[in-house]
């Protein structure tokens, strides 16, 4: 018997339209490794770090490197591919880098090989967990941490990490973008949400966290600076002259010096208490700095400008680099000299 074959208007479609062709699954950069490549050096790198004697370097799509002489330089392995924005090593083997996606990578042999302790999925349900059902419902401040860790919930793996720094190989903290902050006791195998033990209501942005002055710093958003107050375990705000970004802080015994966006600078001698302008002289952001073993001050601009300060930072006078690009790091290198990171990857300069 025949059989007649009903050709519906959808089934003419998919005739005519050919095979179907699968479509490609997409894998979140937290699950996806670092792929080898050769010219990772030459890539955006957007920190550096010393690692003893050792220049550790990370940027973009999960690549970290490593050089012990500043020439020759070597590709970590690295289980994700998610932008990297910081890098901490407070002994020669133990560091720690952090990123996009909520990354915290941890390495135990000065940078050669790396794993993942942390992820924004991981740091949702943190959030979740511990501000989703506040104790008094009543109260203005539980009720906001409330809405934020729903923020937090609800934008999934999406958590920018901007800075990270260690105490020790047990103690550290990571900061990002809204308002994050999580510190670890344990080396990182373990993260507590700070979020409630911070002056930051409105949510700012935290872009940079360092110690100075025996005290440990915070700087953000519209000029947000605050000071962790030991005894009370908690980030207190601090008032400054400025109310634009700040990337980053340095510091030394003696000083606290904050940078941000227009070559602004501000230092403080008296712990935060007040703040002075430093002229700089330049009009680009500020994106890095460190303080020497020699006492000196190098800050880095987006724009190329290398800038020392020999007064421990009342002043800067500008460097002359042999070549002139982007700056997004800066580290110690051997000999005194400074590493520098930005476009086209990492270059050693003695600066004069």
């Amino acid at each position: 018997m025949l059989v007649k074959r009903i050709c519906t208007p959808l089934a003419i479609l998919a005739a005519l339209a050919g095979p179907v062709v699968a479509q490609p699954v997409f894998t979140s950069p937290m699950e996806l490794a670092a792929v080898p490549s050769a010219k990772a050096i030459l890539a955006p790198l957007n920190a550096l770090a010393a690692a003893g004697s050792r220049t550790v370097a990370a940027g973009q799509r999960g690549h970290i490197l490593y050089s012990d002489d500043g020439k020759a330089w070597q590709q970590a392995q690295v289980p994700v591919s998610s932008d990297l924005t910081a890098l901490a090593f407070p002994s020669a083997r133990q560091g720690w880098a952090v990123g996009h996606e909520g990354v915290i990578l941890h390495t135990t042999d000065g940078g050669a090989t790396w794993s993942k302790q942390l992820d924004g999925r991981q740091i949702a349900e943190l959030v979740g967990k511990s501000y989703g059902a506040p104790a008094n419902a009543d109260d203005p401040e539980a009720q906001r941490l409330q809405q934020e860790a729903e923020a937090f919930v609800a934008q999934g793996a999406d958590k920018p990490l901007l800075d990270v720094w260690f105490e020790n190989d047990q103690k550290g903290f990571v900061v990002g973008a809204f308002n994050l902050i999580l510190r670890t006791e344990d080396g990182g195998k373990s993260w507590t949400p700070w979020l409630d033990r911070i002056d930051n209501p409105r949510g700012m942005h935290l872009y940079g966290i360092r110690p100075a002055g025996g005290s440990l710093f915070i700087v953000g958003e519209q000029g947000l600076a605050l000071k962790l107050d030991a005894t009370g375990q908690r980030f207190q705000q601090l008032q400054l002259p400025y109310q634009g970004t700040l990337f980053g802080l340095l510091g030394n015994a003696e000083m606290v010096l904050v940078y941000g966006l227009r070559g602004n600078a501000y230092r403080s001698v008296d712990g935060g208490v007040s703040w002075s302008k430093v002229e700089t002289h330049v009009h680009a952001g500020l994106t890095a700095g460190i303080a020497l073993a020699d006492g000196s001050v190098v800050l880095v601009s987006q724009a190329g400008h290398v800038l020392r300060s020999r007064d421990q930072g009342a002043s800067f006078a500008p460097a002359k680099p042999n070549r002139v690009a982007p700056n997004f790091a800066v580290a110690p290198a051997a000999g005194g000299a400074v590493a520098l990171a930005g476009i086209g990857g990492v270059r050693v300069e003695n600066l004069q």
